[in-house]
């Protein structure tokens, strides 16, 4: 056998740790079952949780609170019910220390996963409240699972920990690619719960828990690495599960579970505390820095947005896991291998940071896109007591009247507020529509404004946040149908141009959407042109232009021609206020204010609106969630200074039913809007129309075809969609038809809504259950389904 060198004269024998303690076989297959039962269940629990949040949002309903902390709760129970006996029973040290390692790790994702019941919209409260729960997770952790290092460690701790430094360098790097930083304050606080996050993590997986897996002589880098390994992955799951809110932890439980392998690898070579807390923080930052959780949702359906781009992040970040799992374990737990120097382990650091800053600014999205605020002031402009006039004469009136007492008010109200702003140089955007101003700030500029006298109360103004590359707009396929399409001919629209002869010639509707397609052959004759017909307060784009196809659908539905829109004579402007499916209260007010007053391209809408330009109506086929910052008052007074000033304002109900009561996003619950669900061939209400009751008013106000509707979408082709989005502009449509076949109408509101619920034929209401009414049919169905036939006899009788 082979002989050490002698020690040197009187110099004692040090003492030499126990044989490790082999594990039984029950033991061993106690820990593989208690192992593979935390996985599993704790996987299927995490994804079930945010697929039950996501059809919660989609479907409209209210987010239920008790969902994660119940969720939590049987984890803790059913995870650590077999964690527990490892813990205490097993001969074994491994084992104990696996079991105890496993308990700890669910405990803490009971304490940490608890705080998802902040809601998302407050990101920055989240982010703090688990920075200082983690931070104190840590500090428990580490006082109760303290034990002497093992002897014999080997002399290059420096070094290693450096490599604990690069580890998590390459775990950020796909985040720092395909992410996107939040604002300064967010940005800060992720780094600050990642950091507790990594020393929670080197508490979890310190010298208490890896020297069970060396005891015994020589040591055993090999066995260290795949048992120790395979425990620490479990470990690090269960805490992965626990980090972030709902939508952030599912990428983190790919990533971090390989990482327990590199630990390992790293501990095998003398690393303490601080490599796992850097790889492991650095690991955990991703995801919490460079992602929104709001924005990690079924809404956002383009095939190519943020989920698709996390979930790209995810993989990534699975294999740099692998890869540094098993470099790691070659470099650093054979028998014979020999950490490299500080020098070495520095320069591998230095260089991968260099490659993140490089990564970050060069092909990432470099820069803060953090949240806005909206700020309603508390006075509203009266307008009460404006001109009477029949037809557009007396509407361009009206609206200049409404225009000069918005501007004024919003001047007079928010000199000191706007004076403020500038002297502490925060970003603001005046309003006029809404009394408001949109400033950019988080948590601490949101109390300050809260507390001035002249603030009604402060919300939160959604943003997205920028992607790696372009989403694409959905494109068309489809020739251009040969005769009117099917929802056409169920309303009369086709009657109305053959027999009537009217074809909705000298209206102009105006579409607030994703956008318009203007080099359409069915849309591009049919826009109004000059320097105030199109407004782009997203990209600036100077000619109409549609990422997303939803916009380009509508407006062709509305005025397209070759058989798609039910008013082909008509003309349309365009403003842009969704991105990627999702706005927010600012972006709603920009195109409502654009389409009140019209502006020149690069204009000032306080100053240098034409509301003699307006359209005489709006076809809205979008509603404001609580997720884009809305609360159900926030455009009211929009919608009441549009049907002052004699616009009709049309609104999609919304495509969250068969619940009853689901018409509650603005602006479809609003008295003045004109509020439309969706039909299908058989004239039965589509199951996904929104529905009443609405408490004061009774909507929706009337239905329209709203599956499988054929329209223009962008690159010229057609195709078909579905939703109350698709039957909305349909409506519009017919309002320009009665208003080109009676210009007398035109602005005349009261008129035209009752002769178009005057004129509608019967649909067939549907219900989620046999028991269930809604409080009656015309909470479903309205006042039954459009005639555009009917509505403009009626309108030139």
């Amino acid at each position: 056998m082979e002989i050490g060198p002698p020690l040197p004269a009187g110099q004692p024998v040090p003492p030499q740790p126990p044989a490790a303690q082999p594990p039984s076989p029950w033991a061993v297959v106690a820990a593989v079952f208690a192992g593979c039962w935390a996985v599993g269940f704790t996987a299927v629990t995490q994804l079930g949780g945010w697929l039950a949040d996501q059809l919660l949002l989609v479907s409209g309903l209210d987010r239920v609170v008790w969902l994660w902390p119940a969720t939590v709760l049987v984890t803790v129970l059913l995870v650590g019910a077999p964690a527990l006996p490892l813990a205490l029973l097993p001969r074994s040290a491994a084992v104990r220390a696996t079991g105890r390692a496993w308990l700890t790790a669910v405990l803490v994702l009971g304490a940490l996963g608890l705080l998802r019941a902040i809601p998302p919209v407050h990101h920055e409260a989240y982010l703090a409240a688990l920075a200082a729960t983690a931070a104190l997770a840590a500090l428990v952790v580490g006082r109760l699972g303290r034990a002497p290092r093992p002897p014999a460690a080997p002399a290059r701790p420096g070094a290693v920990t450096l490599l604990g430094v690069a580890g998590g360098l390459a775990l950020l790097l796909p985040w720092a690619w395909l992410g996107a930083l939040g604002g300064l304050l967010e940005t800060a606080l992720a780094g600050l719960a990642a950091a507790a996050l990594g020393a929670l993590a080197g508490a979890l997986l310190g010298d208490a828990f890896w020297s069970r897996f060396t005891a015994g002589t020589p040591p055993r880098p090999v066995r260290l690495v795949l048992v120790g390994g395979l425990a620490a992955g479990v470990a690090l799951l269960l805490l992965a599960a626990a980090i972030g809110q709902a939508g952030a932890q599912l990428p983190l439980l790919l990533t971090l579970p390989p990482a327990g392998f590199a630990l390992a690898a790293l501990h095998a070579a003398g690393a303490g505390r601080a490599a796992a807390a850097w790889l492991v923080g650095l690991g955990v930052l991703g995801p919490l820095a460079f992602t929104d959780p709001e924005e990690i949702t079924l809404v956002l359906t383009n095939i190519r947005d943020v989920p698709f781009w996390v979930a790209a992040a995810a993989g990534a970040g699975l294999a740099v896991a692998v890869l540094l799992a098993l470099a790691y374990g070659v470099l650093l737990a054979r028998p014979s291998a020999r950490p490299p120097s500080r020098r070495v382990a520095g320069v591998i650091a230095t260089a991968l940071l260099a490659t993140l800053g490089v990564v970050a600014v060069g092909a990432g999205q470099p820069g803060l896109h953090g949240e806005r605020l909206l700020v309603v002031l508390r006075e509203q402009a009266d307008l009460t007591g404006l001109p009477a006039g029949p037809g557009k004469a007396g509407r361009d009136a009206r609206a200049a009247e409404v225009y000069r007492r918005l501007v004024d008010t919003a001047e007079r109200t928010q000199s000191g507020l706007r004076r403020d702003l500038r002297r502490l140089r925060l970003t603001h955007t005046p309003y006029y529509l809404v009394n408001a101003v949109e400033v950019a700030g988080g948590p601490a500029v949101r109390a300050w404004l809260s507390g001035r006298s002249e603030v009604a109360r402060v919300l939160v103004s959604q943003r997205v946040r920028p992607l790696p590359a372009p989403a694409g707009p959905t494109r068309g396929t489809a020739p251009a149908p040969a005769a009117p399409l099917w929802n056409i001919r169920m309303i009369g629209a086709d009657r109305v141009w053959s027999e009537l002869g009217v074809t909705g010639a000298g209206v102009t509707v105006g579409s607030s959407d994703s956008g318009v397609d203007g080099g359409h052959p069915a849309l591009a004759e049919g826009f109004r042109g000059g320097d105030d017909s199109w407004y782009d307060p997203w990209d600036g784009t100077p000619a109409p232009t549609d990422q997303g196809g939803h916009g380009t659908h509508t407006v062709g539905s509305a005025v397209g021609r070759r058989g798609i829109g039910v008013a082909p004579g008509a003309q349309w402007v365009g403003c842009v206020n969704l991105d990627r499916n999702l706005g927010n209260p600012a972006y709603y007010l920009d195109c409502l204010q654009f389409m009140l007053a019209p502006f020149p391209t690069g204009g000032d809408p306080f100053s240098d609106g034409r509301p003699e330009r307006a359209p005489e109506i709006l076809t809205n086929s979008w509603g404001c969630p609580p997720i884009e910052g809305c609360d159900p008052r926030v455009l009211r007074p929009a919608t009441a200074a549009l049907d002052a000033a004699g616009i009709m304002v049309v609104a999609a109900a919304g495509n969250t039913g068969p619940y009853c009561g689901s018409i509650d996003d603005p602006p479809a619950p609003y008295p003045d809007v004109l509020t439309v669900g969706a039909v299908n061939r058989q004239r039965q209400v589509s199951d996904f129309s929104s529905r009443g009751p609405v408490p004061g008013v009774a909507k929706p106000d009337l239905v329209a075809p709203g599956e499988d509707v054929v329209s223009a979408l962008p690159g010229g082709g057609y195709g078909d969609l579905s939703g109350t989005s698709m039957a909305t502009p349909q409506v519009a449509g017919v309002v320009a038809l009665m208003w080109s076949a009676n210009p007398a109408l035109v602005g005349d509101l009261a008129r035209t809504r009752q002769l178009l619920r005057d004129t509608t034929t019967p649909a067939q209401p549907t219900y989620r259950s046999r028991t269930e009414t809604c409080g009656g049919a015309a909470n479903v169905t309205g006042a039954g389904l459009v005639d555009a036939y009917a509505a403009v006899r009626a309108a030139r009788g």
